[in-house]
């Protein structure tokens, strides 16, 4: 407990020379009754009721093509605050041991679970942990390990490819930059900003299915794909929530908000929600 009392007291000293806002740091805001009371419902299970199965299929259907109306600015802010308040300090599932791993094991996570490829590559980056040591492995090896994950033998192909990429262009290094990593075999936009944001610490957004499916079912940031809901979903959310945001959405469309039976009555935003799909009870 010490601890978490005296952080942010410390981070506010070391800063006191420098221009700040009068409002206090989002970890010591204290929740509004609104928040209080959608907490509580979501923690006794009376959040929201889902409504019939045809319901839930139209209100989905409506989500897919935009028509579910936006949030405003207070209430993406209400939002994030529980969240924060929850979890406030969330982490990615897939393991791994330094910027490398990291890189290694989003691009396998492509089209697969993170539990799945947590599966393999804890023996995959105790035999490797450096792409030197990757491409002394060899493709073949890569293979091995990495067997279970769908799309394996593609995805060997990049790993070894993309590790000789670091050692030719970047000393070995994983670069900090967008442009850099987007240019690697197997690295899109989304495993680019995975890296930015827990390798180098800079606030970016990554959407997958599970943002995707978050942000257009209860009207956060509705896009018809990807890069215009993670457009929307920067420009929406507090600067002061953005380096977890895109771990807070991950989760709660993980373990919350999931694609068939979202779990309307622990979601702890559902009184923000606006999917037609269910009826809020803690309004």
């Amino acid at each position: 407990m010490a601890k978490k009392t005296t952080r942010p007291a410390a981070k506010a000293k070391k800063r006191k020379s420098a221009p700040k806002s009068s409002s206090k740091p989002a970890s010591r805001r204290r929740a509004t009754a609104a928040d209080i009371k959608a907490l509580k419902a979501a923690k006794a299970g009376k959040a929201a009721k889902r409504k019939s199965v045809t319901a839930q299929a139209k209100a989905d259907a409506a989500a897919a093509h935009g028509e579910i109306r936006p949030w405003t600015r207070a209430e993406v802010s209400e939002a994030f605050r529980r969240f924060q308040s929850v979890d406030p300090a969330p982490k990615g599932e897939l393991q791994h041991v330094n910027p490398f791993t990291l890189l290694v094991a989003v691009v396998l996570s492509a089209q697969a679970t993170d539990a799945g490829v947590n599966k393999a590559t804890p023996a995959l980056f105790a035999a490797a942990d450096t792409p030197e040591k990757m491409v002394a492995l060899g493709e073949a090896q890569v293979r091995d390990f990495i067997k279970t994950i769908g799309l394996y033998r593609n995805k060997a192909k990049n790993v070894i490819a993309l590790s000789e990429r670091l050692i030719a262009e970047y000393g070995g290094e994983v670069p900090g930059e967008r442009e850099a990593l987007e240019k690697l075999p197997g690295v899109g936009r989304k495993t680019a900003n995975v890296v930015l944001n827990m390798a180098f610490a800079q606030p970016t957004m990554a959407v997958d299915t599970h943002v995707f499916r978050v942000s257009n079912r209860t009207g956060l940031a509705p896009g018809k794909n990807p890069l215009e809901v993670e457009l929307k979903l920067l420009e929406a959310i507090p600067a002061e929530f953005m380096m977890h945001a895109h771990h807070w959405l991950i989760l709660h469309g993980r373990y919350v908000c999931l694609a068939r039976k979202p779990l309307c009555e622990k979601c702890i935003i559902a009184d923000l929600c606006r999917w037609p799909g269910k009826m809020t009870l803690a309004a």
